[in-house]
């Protein structure tokens, strides 16, 4: 089944129409958000676009824009789905170059003995991480723990929630060599699913795989915490 995925979705990437390409961009964008019987609304720029769907009979909401932290370059990808889980369940998937380089960043703060408060443009994620524990079991594939770090408020939270679907989704995300994984996080916080990416590649078939990987995640989250 995920060979055929993977499959697929190589496919998508070698036929999608670029993203970014002039202003014609949101024609097969919008098709697609039809296709799949989503809202699609599209602004005065070229790249700034949303679209609203359902998942578990929840609504969702995807965003392309201007990038809202630092790390990502480029445009943002970001989804939020309003699930009604439990309040008390804290998780996130993230990918590794992203946790390290931040936890880099949290640790210069801590030792610039000049800085004598926080400073406000300092990332919500940066706090999760110290509140978190990294999260890793057995029977899940090495090559994910590679590219990918869990980190929830408790070990079965995290298992429940990163099922072996939402694994090989992430990891058949493209990984453009040489460079590392392109920034990506899903979390489950305050009862919502969330997903921040880097918009990279800039194509259709890259909106189309993100919404895999978060309406897979915000259903696994549903089965397994929903109120």
């Amino acid at each position: 089944m995920f060979d055929r995925l993977k499959v697929f979705l190589r496919g998508k990437l070698a036929r999608a129409e670029p993203a970014s390409s002039h202003s014609g961009v949101h024609g097969p964008v919008s098709e697609w958000a039809a296709s799949r019987g989503m809202a699609f609304s599209g602004w005065s720029t070229a790249q700034a676009m949303t679209m609203q769907g359902k998942v578990g009979g929840r609504s969702w909401r995807m965003e392309i824009g201007k990038p809202s932290r630092d790390y990502i370059t480029g445009e943002e990808l970001r989804a939020r789905a309003e699930l009604g889980l439990s309040g008390d369940v804290g998780a996130m998937v993230i990918t590794r170059p992203l946790k390290d380089a931040l936890e880099r960043r949290a640790y210069s703060m801590i030792t610039d003995t000049l800085r004598t408060t926080a400073d406000p443009r300092l990332p919500e994620e940066m706090r999760w991480l110290a509140i978190y524990d990294e999260i890793g079991w057995e029977g899940v594939r090495e090559d994910f723990w590679r590219r990918y770090a869990v980190l929830a408020d408790s070990r079965e939270h995290a298992m429940a929630w990163v099922d072996a679907a939402l694994v090989e989704l992430l990891m058949a995300r493209p990984e453009p060599e040489p460079t590392a994984p392109a920034p990506l996080m899903i979390v489950l916080l305050r009862g919502k699913c969330y997903l921040r990416m880097q918009y990279q590649p800039a194509e259709v078939a890259t909106i189309e795989h993100a919404t895999a990987i978060f309406t897979a995640a915000s259903e696994s989250a549903l089965a397994a915490f929903r109120k």
